[in-house]
């Protein structure tokens, strides 16, 4: 028996509260960069016809709020994170309003400095190091959770822009959206984001694990450096569909709102699936679940370069969302496993800079290779080559995970 199963659990009813209300303060974070998703082409009318402007936009907003988590982690484990997801809200709506000044500039600097960096940042990855510590039988279950709140965004919002931009704009829609974040974000982070729990497993973890000098029988620092490779090249092919299927079904003859509709079921199929994984990595752990969630996120994406009718594209926007929900809070769990509690507060917002940076350069990437060839399908392919590599990388680690426990 461990020492830590001895120990009284810090998980309560108020646990999962917290976890839910971050899961829908983050789903309405999240909402924010989708407005561009959705608008892809009308924003890129203005600046003619170039796509990878506004994918570059939402490319900024991952890689913003993945420099900014690290920023805000650090400031979140000394103010709180109940102020940087106020101050968080607060910039996304400042960044909303001056992208509304169009493209190009202003819509990099919005999405780029203010949703991104100062926003999302403070918001993403301060919530996996909170809600982290509120749980220790069922974490894997409720990053999973929290995690979810950008897929559960993708889901909701959507086909609601798509609606409020062809009555008004896609301007307009940017401003009603400001006003909604605040509406919604800052009371309910003032009233629920208390301090967390502080318990005796915190101080035997950090016990147990000082003064380790490898991790899976290498150094540290060398499976880290595996884990941020994972985490990118998890996130390129997974950001490839979700920044330009409403374009691509567009170019196909289907309907803007069809193609905002096959975005939700993408996003809500990863944000059920998400719960499955989330289980299943409280059972197998983080890595074993990155090693299934890649092979089925490598098979999704294939997918996507053999059918081009709208029934088979539904099909496979719902099979691509099964498969690649569980990349992203399998790799923060296994952080979590294998390195100190005492280091999450940096690991953690790393991980999540990588993530951003490949879900950055998958939207950008992917509006580059249509700008030039002039059809998505080398998009795709490149997502699917640079997936097997993920599978690689995380079969790598999973193996000395193998031969480390088998050896213990």
């Amino acid at each position: 028996m461990s020492m830590s199963s001895l120990l009284p659990s810090v998980e309560t009813p108020r646990s999962w509260v917290v976890a839910t209300v971050a899961l829908a303060l983050m789903a309405t974070a999240f909402g924010a960069p989708w407005i561009t998703v959705v608008a892809l082409k009308t924003i890129a009318a203005e600046v003619n016809g170039q796509r990878a402007i506004p994918a570059f936009a939402g490319a900024l907003v991952w890689i913003g709020s993945g420099v900014g988590g690290i920023l805000m982690g650090q400031i979140a484990e000394r103010v709180g994170i109940r102020w940087t997801v106020v101050g968080g809200a607060i910039m996304i709506a400042v960044g909303l309003a001056l992208s509304t000044l169009g493209p190009s500039v202003p819509l990099f600097v919005g999405h780029g400095l203010f949703i991104g960096l100062l926003g999302i940042g403070g918001i993403n990855a301060p919530f996996y190091v909170y809600v982290s510590r509120w749980f220790d039988r069922r974490r894997g279950s409720a990053l999973a959770l929290i995690s979810s709140g950008s897929f559960l965004a993708g889901a909701i919002w959507p086909s609601i822009f798509e609606r409020i931009i062809a009555h008004a704009g896609w301007r307009q829609a940017m401003l009603y959206y400001a006003v909604v974040e605040l509406i919604l974000i800052v009371p309910a982070a003032l009233i629920v984001l208390e301090p967390p729990p502080q318990t005796p497993h915190r101080a035997v973890a950090a016990a147990t694990t000082r003064g380790t000098d490898t991790v899976l029988g290498w150094p540290p620092n060398l499976v880290f450096v595996l884990q941020a490779a994972a985490i990118f090249t998890c996130c390129v092919p997974m950001a490839m569909p979700q920044a330009h299927l409403v374009a691509f079904c567009s170019d196909l003859g289907i309907s803007p709102a069809h193609g905002a509709a096959m975005i939700s079921v993408l996003l809500g199929m990863a944000f059920v699936s998400r719960q499955f994984w989330g289980a299943l990595s409280d059972r197998v752990g983080g890595l074993y679940t990155m090693l299934a969630g890649s092979a089925c996120q490598t098979v999704g994406l294939s997918l996507f370069l053999l059918t081009q009718n709208e029934l088979g594209l539904f099909t496979v926007a719902a099979t691509f969302g099964l498969g690649f929900s569980g990349l992203v809070p399998a790799n923060i769990l296994a952080s979590r496993e294998l390195f100190p509690v005492g280091e999450a507060y940096w690991r953690i917002p790393t991980l999540l800079l990588c993530s951003g940076s490949g879900m950055a350069a998958g939207g950008w990437v992917g509006g580059v290779l249509y700008d030039y060839f002039g059809h998505y399908a080398p998009a795709f392919a490149a997502g699917v080559a640079v997936s097997m590599i993920n599978f690689m990388i995380i079969a790598t680690l999973a193996f000395r995970r193998s031969r480390t426990l088998a050896v213990a």
